[in-house]
C-alpha cells in the first residue's frame, strides 16, 4: 500500500464528493467499482487548496488538472497480536431504521433511513463493534466535526462526522490489515474510513 499527501485546488475542491472525483483522475485505468483508495481531509482552510491523505493499493499518478501529489511512500503493514496501537479514524457513525409498518420502496424492499449517532456513547459503541475480531478498544476520544455539505446529482445533502482519537490492542492481524485497506463504516466517497496507525 501507499500514503500520500495530495493537494487539491479549492477550484476542484468545493465539496467532499468533488474531492473523490478529483482523486479518480491519479487512477486513469480504474473503474468505479475497482475502487482501491481510501482518504481524508486535512488541515481544512477556508478558501485555500485542499489537504487530503491518500491510502491507495496501487501508487497514485503524479498530477491531473487541479490536483497533484505532494509526497508518497510504501506503506507496509507491520502487525501482530497484543500489540498496541494509536489510531485516528474520521468515520460517519450511523444506525439504520427501518419502517416500522413494513412499507416497500419501489424496489420492493423495507423503508428505511439512516440517522447519524450524536453520542458519545452510542458513537463508542459503533466503533468497538466495527473493531471487533480486529481490534480492542482501550481508549477513544470521539470529537464532533462540524458537517460536510455537498451536491451529488442536483441535489443538496449533509453529512455528520466524527474524529476519533484513541488506542487499541492488535487482536488478529490478518483481520485487523483487511479492514485498514476496506476502510471502516459508510461514506468513504466522502472521506471517510481511513484508519491511521501509529505506534506508542
Amino acid at each position: 500500500m501507499y500514503l500520500s499527501k495530495i493537494e487539491i485546488d479549492w477550484r476542484y475542491a468545493r465539496d467532499p464528493y468533488q474531492w473523490h472525483r478529483s482523486l479518480w483522475q491519479l487512477f486513469p485505468g480504474q473503474g468505479v467499482a475497482e475502487r482501491s483508495f481510501l482518504f481524508r481531509m486535512e488541515c481544512p482552510r477556508p478558501g485555500q487548496n485542499v489537504q487530503l491523505l491518500l491510502q491507495s493499493e496501487a501508487a497514485p499518478g503524479e498530477a491531473a488538472a487541479g490536483i497533484r501529489v505532494v509526497a508518497r511512500r510504501d506503506y507496509p503493514l507491520s502487525l501482530h497480536s497484543g500489540q498496541f496501537l494509536r489510531f485516528r479514524l474520521i468515520a460517519n457513525p450511523i444506525k439504520t431504521i427501518r419502517d416500522g409498518e413494513g412499507r416497500l420502496n419501489r424496489k420492493g424492499v423495507v423503508k428505511s433511513c439512516r440517522v447519524p449517532l450524536l453520542q458519545e456513547e452510542q458513537q463508542e459503541a459503533w466503533l468497538s463493534r466495527k473493531l471487533s475480531g480486529a481490534a480492542m478498544l482501550e481508549s477513544v476520544i470521539p470529537t464532533l466535526r462540524p458537517p460536510l455539505y455537498f451536491r451529488k446529482n442536483g441535489k443538496a445533502g449533509k453529512l455528520v462526522t466524527v474524529t476519533f482519537d484513541g488506542v487499541f490492542q492488535v487482536v488478529n492481524p490478518r483481520v485487523l490489515a483487511a479492514l485498514i485497506q476496506t476502510g471502516i463504516g459508510p461514506a468513504k466517497a466522502f472521506g471517510c474510513g481511513l484508519l491511521s496507525l501509529a505506534r506508542i
